[in-house]
């Protein structure tokens, strides 16, 4: 028997799709172009045990379409266990779309992405995400009924924005009840890092919680005009991961927690409300549970954006909704002991639980 090694570029060539690393038995990865408008766009449909793949739509000017797949690739499975650790009947997809949302971003290009979205009937449910906002789903749901998240005078549960950073507030100080004994934030060091819409909201519930926050972020414009707003600190150096904070939460993009900013982290916790924020699950997982670190699942503790626009399915209003992002406190807590009873991280066991509820309702559909 002759056995073959490829290199990661080979595997790339003989397999392009299944052989990424982030392919995790998706269900179907649709590759969309429009030569008219020159939309490039990607779906990516991770699992539908549990119901229709709900997730939002990306927009970012990504370095090449190899890293366009493997992040629709890697948020479509997060939101596979997002909706699963949730409670909600959904499955788990996602969509990017290559391009600068602040220069190539038009009417006719979001038109021709929401053909293909309803050229799925359904199986794909899409909402916003970076780059995309809720007027582009109202232009969206002019094509296709299979989006969420469209503005409230049509029917729909508005900007999840503001959900989704009260989510991750519940978790952080659930992280910081099983690391401090108290969830009190009074005078806790916080580093949020991306003033997005979900950051800076997520910056108000803490000051308003006695917090002392320091904000960072690509656009220096959006750090004096929050910093200013909420009189937090700016920080403006080089080597951000050796800030001397209690909590780290990443707003941003993911992946920020790797083997550099593990090396230099001082937060013994980190809960934000970025997707993917470890950079390979099993082995930096492992790492911040080696240091002490304590670290709150993100596609747990960010899942209050969902449940929101999930509302639009199961018809609840907001206040349900709030109700249910709430609960992220106590299954964050719950997570956080189930990892420490069986020794293992947070991370490995909010996914043993979200596949327990996948198994099962596939054992049920049998």
């Amino acid at each position: 028997m002759t056995t073959n090694v490829y290199t990661p570029d080979e595997l790339k060539k003989v397999d392009p799709v299944f052989g990424q690393i982030s392919f995790d038995h998706h269900e179907q990865v649709v590759f969309c172009h429009d030569k008219d408008t020159g939309l490039k766009a990607i779906i990516g449909i991770h699992n539908t045990v549990l119901g229709p793949a709900l997730g939002g739509t990306r927009m970012w000017n990504y370095t090449s379409e190899w890293e366009a797949l493997n992040d629709v690739l890697r948020l479509s499975r997060g939101m596979t266990y997002k909706s699963a650790i949730s409670g909600l009947d959904l499955g788990g997809g996602k969509a990017v779309i290559i391009g600068d949302s602040k220069k190539d971003k038009n009417r006719e290009l979001i038109k021709a992405f929401a053909k293909y979205v309803d050229s799925l009937s359904g199986r794909y449910i899409t909402a916003e995400d970076v780059g995309t906002t809720t007027p582009d789903m109202d232009l969206i749901h002019t094509i296709t009924p299979h989006v969420t998240g469209i503005s409230e005078s049509l029917g729909g549960s508005g900007n999840p924005s503001p959900v989704t950073a009260y989510g991750v507030y519940m978790g952080l100080k659930a992280a910081t009840k099983f690391k401090y004994g108290s969830d009190d934030l009074n005078g806790k060091r916080v580093l949020v890092q991306g003033i997005g819409n979900v950051g800076e909201t997520l910056v108000k519930h803490l000051v308003n919680a006695g917090a002392l926050v320091t904000i960072t972020d690509i656009s220096k414009d959006r750090v004096e005009e929050v910093a200013k707003k909420y009189n937090t600190a700016i920080y403006m150096g080089e080597d951000l991961y050796s800030l001397d904070v209690d909590i780290y939460a990443p707003c941003a993009l993911g992946a920020t927690v790797n083997n550099n900013s593990i090396s230099k982290l001082k937060a013994q916790v980190i809960a934000g409300a970025a997707n993917n924020q470890l950079a390979e699950e099993a082995v930096h997982g492992k790492m911040l549970q080696e240091k002490g670190i304590v670290y709150a699942p993100d596609f747990l503790i960010n899942a209050g954006g969902i449940i929101n626009v999930f509302g639009e399915i199961a018809k609840y209003g907001s206040d349900e909704a709030i109700r249910r992002t709430e609960n992220i406190y106590n299954t964050t807590l719950d997570i956080l002991n189930l990892a420490k009873e069986q020794n293992i991280t947070p991370n490995q066991a909010a996914m043993k639980m979200a596949e327990q509820r996948i198994e099962k309702k596939k054992k049920e559909n049998k």
